[in-house]
């Protein structure tokens, strides 16, 4: 008897189609809307990563060239004059912003602290540029998950209410709503588990720089 009924379940869900493009065409409005938000955010997240690891990737070996530079240079005066007009390495821009105000500085008096201010404010200036996009990856790896859970109780939801209507609990009933709910909990892992992971690590990355700068200019203060 166990058998005939499984027998007729297996014949029941094997004429329905479980790709991933069926489930989303087969969802309703707001799981179809729940999907298609965590793809969005996935793909955001995505393009996020790899321009971080590029530019965390760039900044480090311009960082070494721009400090190995800077210490066989007979002056910061000289070696301010040599810097090019296009320069982006965050440390040669916070070097080039406090040289700048040096150079414009009419009285000498409290100049260590004022130029001690000026690098504190010029780091926290390039830093904030290095952590845009940061937030983003925090709040996908924080929210994609329960986006994905409320697409999957909706989706369950609909399911109960198909049983209901049609008064069948076969699983060609179940099966499609069920599925449709558990791609939406996919999707929000999906998308939420590289963010967290990137997350973490250029977060990393970005405090292990920021210390740079801060070492940086300390040893800059120090031959002022």
């Amino acid at each position: 008897m166990e058998a005939d009924i499984t027998s007729q379940a297996v014949g029941l869900t094997s004429n329905i189609d479980f790709s991933l493009w069926s489930l989303f065409k087969r969802a309703d409005f707001v799981v179809k809307s729940v999907i298609l938000m965590l793809i969005v955010c996935s793909v955001y997240s995505w393009a996020i990563m790899i321009e971080k690891f590029k530019l965390f990737k760039k900044i480090n070996i311009e960082t070494e060239m721009f400090e190995e530079k800077f210490w066989k240079s007979k002056s910061a005066e000289t070696f301010y004059n040599s810097l090019p007009a296009d320069l982006e390495n965050p440390m040669g821009l916070l070097f080039k912003e406090s040289m700048q105000t040096l150079l414009k500085a009419k009285s000498k008096s409290n100049l260590n602290e004022r130029m001690s201010s000026m690098l504190e404010v010029n780091i926290e200036k390039q830093m904030a540029k290095l952590d845009k996009g940061f937030t983003f990856l925090a709040t996908v790896g924080s929210t994609a998950p329960f986006i994905g859970l409320f697409g999957t109780v909706w989706g369950i939801m609909n399911s109960f209410q198909s049983i209901a209507i049609s008064r069948n609990t076969s699983l060609a009933i179940v099966a499609p709503g069920i599925a449709e709910a558990l791609f939406a909990t996919a999707l929000g892992l999906l998308a939420a588990i590289p963010a967290v992971v990137a997350y973490n690590k250029f977060n990393n990355d970005s405090k292990k720089y920021s210390q740079k700068l801060e070492n940086f200019s300390k040893r800059f203060l120090s031959i002022i």
